[in-house]
């Protein structure tokens, strides 16, 4: 078990990082935002912003309400279930509140940054009610699992006009359009390997957690993914009808950008929760390689003559010699 000081270091961090991570985002998403002249633009970039917004809204959301939880614990003071979860969610629903004032006051007189700003602090408040349900190491896991699945999906932005062509794109559209789903899958393979090596990694010490966890843990980033993608597509479905009505091509772009995130999703949630269970089993021990316990030596009992034949054996010699 990590120390006590140890333990609130490691939930600081984490906090830290998610709030970075959810700042760059609102921050990005406010500059493409305003620094847009036409307002038809300003909606395809609202809708555009939101699905990265809401995810690391989630994670810090979550991030920020395991920390708050660990400072409590610190404390001294016990701390129920019930009570756990209204902190850690009462922590989300602050840390959603500042995010989406961040959008709502680029224009507080339009409805579109209204409903952008709801779904990221649902998506914050979701997050922190996560922190508050058992085993917040599971929670902590996934939560860092996460952000180094972003990290990975940023380093791959960064390479991709270098790495393309290595999946086959040319000059013709078909040969680009198919070399970017072979990398979509190869962006989801590649987080869902780094979820599940991390989830696992950060787990491996914890012996009271047996591979149906792991395997959720490993799978966590994914299951973000998708709920961030029923965030996107329910509370803020109103954002992404309005830029769908933009122009025809807008609406075609913004069905592929959402069939392309929620495959993405699922692939790092399959591939994540497959790794995490991998790496655990590989630490199973195999039958061959437990020594069977020693039997018990089984030593023959020394064979005794029944007194009563030895009587029997007297009795006739006796009866032989009168004669």
């Amino acid at each position: 078990m990590p120390s006590p000081s140890r333990g609130i270091l490691s939930a600081l961090s984490l906090a830290f990082m998610g709030l970075l991570w959810a700042a760059g985002m609102l921050v990005s998403a406010r500059v493409s935002i305003t620094g847009q002249t036409d307002a038809e633009i300003e909606v395809t970039s609202t809708a555009y912003a939101m699905p990265g917004t809401v995810s690391a809204m989630l994670v810090a959301g979550a991030a920020v309400g395991l920390a708050v939880l660990t400072l409590v614990s610190r404390s001294g003071r016990e701390v129920g279930t019930t009570v756990r979860f209204v902190i850690s969610t009462g922590s989300g629903v602050i840390i959603g509140g500042l995010g989406a004032l961040a959008i709502i006051t680029i224009n507080t007189e339009g409805w579109i940054y209204a409903v952008t700003g709801g779904t990221i602090a649902a998506a914050a408040t979701i997050g922190g009610a996560l922190a508050g349900l058992p085993r917040p190491r599971v929670t902590a896991a996934v939560s860092w699992a996460a952000i180094a699945v972003f990290l990975v999906g940023m380093v791959l932005a960064f390479l991709q006009d270098d790495l393309l062509p290595v999946f086959g794109a040319g000059s013709s559209s078909a040969s680009q359009a198919n070399a970017a789903n072979y990398w979509g899958y190869a962006q989801g393979i590649l987080g869902g390997l780094a979820a599940g090596l991390i989830t696992y990694r950060l787990l491996r010490k914890d012996t009271d957690l047996r591979w149906p966890l792991f395997g959720l843990a490993g799978a966590g980033p994914g299951l973000l993914l998708v709920l961030g993608e029923i965030l996107v597509r329910t509370a803020g479905a109103r954002v992404f009808d309005l830029a769908g009505r933009v122009s025809v091509l807008d609406s075609t772009i913004q069905t592929m950008l959402s069939g392309t995130r929620l495959n993405n999703a699922l692939m790092v949630l399959f591939v994540g929760a497959f790794t995490a269970i991998v790496a655990f089993g590989r630490t199973l021990s195999s039958p061959a390689d437990v020594e069977p316990a020693p039997r018990p030596s089984r030593r023959a009992a020394p064979v005794t003559a029944p007194a009563s034949s030895t009587t029997d054996a007297d009795q006739i010699e006796e009866a032989a010699r009168a004669e």
